[in-house]
């Protein structure tokens, strides 16, 4: 009798640690969701910031850049701050942190407040990402996984979805403000719900008399100028800007010393031999074409729809939603074939699925609106929801529990990495194509074919009852805007194909990572 009340003790026991972990583990995907969403919220009101804190163009563009340069520090420096820390101290410090730089970033009396504020908020929320998604493997038991990782995955991919489309809401029917205002009460609210229930691991203050401050300072400086070029130099035609160039050269000296650091180190501010596993190496490569994708496409899409076919943000939200009530909707599904189906299939289906999204907006016309983009969308969010979730489980699950923590950091590093690259990629790529297609568009508009000596003489018979003699300048610069736009849409098709070609290469190294154990194998629980 008392054997099966032993029994009994400990299986409530066992439900009341359960349940402990879900409350707490559902703060934490909020304080993700919060922290990748002010990247995106932001992006559609700038100019609205601009105005109220009366900053010039170039003041303007550190708004972003500072939180990027922030975030990307922050996200490898998360698995050693949390084992100092313990992962329950570190993220509500963070996540109150956040909240505080937040409400003052609401309140900021000038750009160079805004800015300072923006890199505490930058540099606190991305404590927050790595380590949400790293608790997964140490908060429940490998059979208990699959529908948090759902649930973070899904937080993930639906932030940068759906950021400007509530950044624009906010800023219409309120005031920019309140893209800042809005993380107040739930930053409050989800500290205290993972203060009182997350309590699986403890601090080790002994990392601080050890931590090195020389790798630590390469790392900042080799990321931050790494972020500072990726942000600016498509702006700048790269190299040819003297600030673009020297930020390059302390790249290059901050990444030598860095990674040399990293490998002769007793102690290294981060593990750089975990990718020794394979599975995680392979997980951080897909990592980073997705994180080309997902970010690219919240990009393109709505340049796009704003650039060639004038779209104010409402329209442009209801587009970019498609791919994010997508994501909500496939992931129930990804989260019962997981339990079932070898992860690299699965994998290897939403990486297909998003390519040929991609491929079927590689031909676009100057007409195209929301059901030439519904579709790809649909395909889109299906795929990415399959990526994020079985990507996270190839390489993160097959790490040891010690080893979690830091390659949790790793891992989002190289997605985020993937999104900063491709942005300025394909920034440039949109820039070089656009003007290759002008030039070739423009040779063809002159009056020795019979085509454009109709168009010519149709405009001019059109307009002169209006404008006289200017009928036929008028027409000229009608053609002009025509090539434009036309160069513009093909630009955006060869920049399409080019990303589905990326994604598409993907697929082909999945064969070379190990198959990932089941979720349901019954291991030992990490905690």
């Amino acid at each position: 009798m008392s054997a099966a009340r032993m029994l009994s003790r400990e299986e409530e026991d066992a439900k009341r640690k359960l349940r402990m972990a879900w409350f707490g583990y559902i703060g934490m995907i909020f304080g993700n969701f919060m922290a990748i969403l002010d990247i995106q919220i932001v992006a559609s009101s700038l100019r609205e910031i601009q105005a109220g804190l009366s900053a010039s163009a170039d003041e303007l563009t550190w708004v972003q850049t500072s939180y990027l340069i922030a975030e990307v520090i922050a996200i490898p420096l998360s698995g050693y701050l949390s084992r100092m820390m313990s992962t329950r101290v570190y993220f509500v410090t963070c996540a109150i942190g956040f909240t505080l730089a937040s409400l003052m970033c609401g309140l900021a009396w000038n750009i160079e407040s805004m800015i300072f504020f923006r890199v505490l908020q930058g540099f606190l929320g991305g404590g927050m990402i790595p380590t949400t998604l790293g608790s997964i493997y140490l908060l429940f038991p490998p059979e208990k996984r699959t529908l948090p990782t759902v649930l973070v995955g899904l937080a993930m991919t639906t932030a940068p979805a759906l950021g400007p489309t509530i950044g624009g809401y906010l800023t219409a029917t309120f005031s920019w403000h309140w893209l800042f205002f809005i993380n107040v009460v739930p930053g409050v609210l989800l500290s205290m719900v993972v203060w009182k229930n997350v309590r699986f691991d403890l601090p080790d203050w002994s990392l601080l008399r050890t931590i090195d401050l020389f790798g630590l300072a390469t790392m900042a400086l080799f990321l931050g100028s790494l972020e500072f070029v990726l942000d600016e130099g498509p702006r700048h035609d790269w190299l040819q800007d003297e600030t673009v160039r020297n930020m390059a050269i302390a790249m290059v000296i901050g990444g030598a010393l860095f990674f040399w650091r990293a490998f002769t180190s007793a102690n290294p501010i981060v593990q750089l031999r975990t990718y020794g596993n394979r599975n995680f190496a392979f997980g951080s490569v897909v990592a980073f074409v997705v994180g080309v994708m997902l970010y690219g496409m919240v990009f393109i899409v709505p340049t796009f729809l704003g650039g060639v076919r004038d779209y104010n943000s409402l329209q442009i939200g209801k587009v970019m939603m498609v791919m994010g009530v997508c994501m909500f909707m496939t992931a129930p599904l990804v989260g019962k074939l997981a339990a079932k189906v070898d992860l690299r299939i699965l994998l290897a289906y939403g990486l297909s699925m998003a390519a040929a999204g991609t491929w079927l907006n590689a031909h676009l016309t100057a007409d195209a609106g929301f059901w030439q983009f519904f579709w790809p969308q649909v395909m889109r969010g299906h795929g990415f929801m399959f990526c994020m979730i079985t990507m996270t489980g190839l390489a993160i699950g097959t790490l040891k529990p010690e080893e979690v923590k830091n390659g949790s950091g790793l891992f989002n590093l190289m997605r985020n990495l993937g999104g900063a690259i491709g942005l300025a990629l394909i920034n440039t790529n949109l820039h070089d194509r656009q003007w290759f297609h002008y030039s070739h568009l423009s040779n063809s508009i002159n009056d020795a074919r019979a085509p454009v000596r109709e168009m010519l003489a149709q405009g001019s018979a059109y307009l002169s009852p209006e404008l006289g003699a200017q009928g036929s300048a008028a027409t000229l610069g009608y053609m002009h805007r025509l090539v434009q736009q036309q160069a513009a849409v093909m630009s955006f098709n060869d920049t399409m194909l080019m990303m589905s070609a990326l994604c598409a290469f993907a697929v082909l190294l999945l064969p070379f990572a190990d198959k990932p154990p089941s979720p349901t194998a019954g291991a030992e629980p990490s905690h």
